[in-house]
């Protein structure tokens, strides 16, 4: 949504292939406040900032939108939907990809034991209470420190479930800290971290786990094996990029997402991506003002406004599991360098070189892989690659 009102913003005709039944996305389930802070400068719940969003669309005359409608392939200049009305296709000049992530399921993470009822994933745990409202356990263990599911766990808490734990099998949490904090250490729910369960066990419903500690290469140390007794496991083990449409495309292993250019273009020069579907972000917030700078960028390409220069190739050291964009395009002005760190930093240097010139400087306090991070660059020093690195 935001990435069509800035293309329309910007003189272009959109439109918006939805296989809900309404806008909004994810947002629509995540009835916790704590968006909109960044965007509209106060406090929203996800369904009042998915809907503020949809007010301006509706409002807007050079926006269509078609829900209950699905891509089935994508072509260059043609989108084959199935809809209300059949199959059909819709001709574009640019085409941006929006269309977020789906979750890590126990089959993804080769999860041990039997195949009782009461393994679920966070988002379909969450939609299940929030949507539906059925509860999905009374004794309730949660593998992962996922956003989502630290969210949960507050959740099913004030819901009447018991939480007993949260296993994390990394040495810290890929969730953002004041979720830790609020969701939680406020409701004295245990994060064990370097742990995860070995084994579900039971036979018709989940009558408990298995966990314990790991080692090297996430080694399992069996003498560490304990049983806890639950009805049910929630998965909160990561998010991959929707790709469905794109079997065949060159993804980085890191982010699971397409390479992209400073203007957030594919190797397809027609096809932009942006949001959860290139990069998991922490805020939907973000996912917004990304989706905003793209649309702008798709709608100046299909008006073949879209100026370009020679390729200056993004990289990084060890210190950082990936860096966006991959690549920029010589010449002037300010290019905003998003990251996430492989492991945790105290009171270091972000540092960015250009042909070994220094670009510019940014100290961090404290950053952990579980919180993207930005750096602000001038283009107009960059005269070959362009390298990030922790100082």
């Amino acid at each position: 949504m935001s990435s069509a009102l800035s293309a329309s913003e910007n003189g272009s005709k959109v439109t918006i292939v939805e296989r809900d039944e309404v806008l909004g996305g994810i947002l629509n389930q995540c009835i916790h406040n704590g968006f909109g802070l960044h965007y509209f400068k106060e406090e929203l719940t996800g369904p009042e900032f998915a809907y503020r969003f949809r007010k301006m669309v509706e409002k807007d005359k050079n926006i269509t939108v078609l829900t209950r409608t699905m891509v089935t392939e994508l072509d260059e200049n043609v989108a084959h939907v199935q809809g209300k009305g059949g199959m059909e296709e819709i001709r574009f000049k640019a085409c941006i990809l929006a269309m977020g992530c789906r979750e890590r399921t126990a089959g993804n993470i080769s999860l041990n034991g039997t195949r009782p009822m009461g393994v679920i994933t966070a988002g379909a745990a969450q939609k299940m209470v929030n949507i539906d409202g059925k509860m999905v356990g009374k004794d309730v263990v949660i593998l992962g420190s996922g956003d989502i599911g630290l969210i949960m766990a507050r959740r099913l808490t004030l819901e009447g479930a018991r939480v007993h734990a949260v296993f994390e099998i990394n040495s810290t949490t890929s969730g953002l800290r004041r979720n830790i904090m609020q969701c939680l250490d406020d409701f004295n729910i245990p994060l064990y971290y370097n742990t995860t369960i070995f084994e579900v066990v039971g036979k018709d419903r989940v009558e408990g786990v298995y966990y314990g500690q790991v080692g090297e290469s996430y080694r399992k140390l069996e003498e560490t094996r304990k049983f806890m007794k639950c009805d049910t496991v929630i998965l909160s083990v990561g998010l991959v990029p929707d790709l469905q449409l794109l079997p065949n495309a060159e993804t980085n292993p890191r982010t699971n997402g397409l390479f992209v250019n400073e203007y957030y273009q594919t190797s397809k020069p027609w096809l932009f991506s942006c949001g959860n579907v290139l990069h998991v972000h922490d805020l939907v917030d973000n996912v917004a003002l990304e989706g905003k700078q793209v649309g702008l960028f798709a709608s100046l390409y299909a008006q073949n406004k879209l100026k370009k220069g020679e390729i200056i190739k993004v990289t990084h050291s060890s210190d950082f599991s990936y860096v966006l964009p991959y690549t920029l395009f010589e010449g002037e002005g300010e290019v905003e360098l998003k990251f996430r760190l492989k492991k945790k930093v105290v009171k270091k240097w972000i540092k960015v070189t250009s042909a070994g010139k220094e670009l510019c400087k940014k100290f961090v306090l404290a950053g952990v892989p579980g919180e993207m991070m930005t750096i602000t660059i001038n283009k107009k020093d960059a005269h070959g690659e362009i390298v990030l690195e922790v100082e």
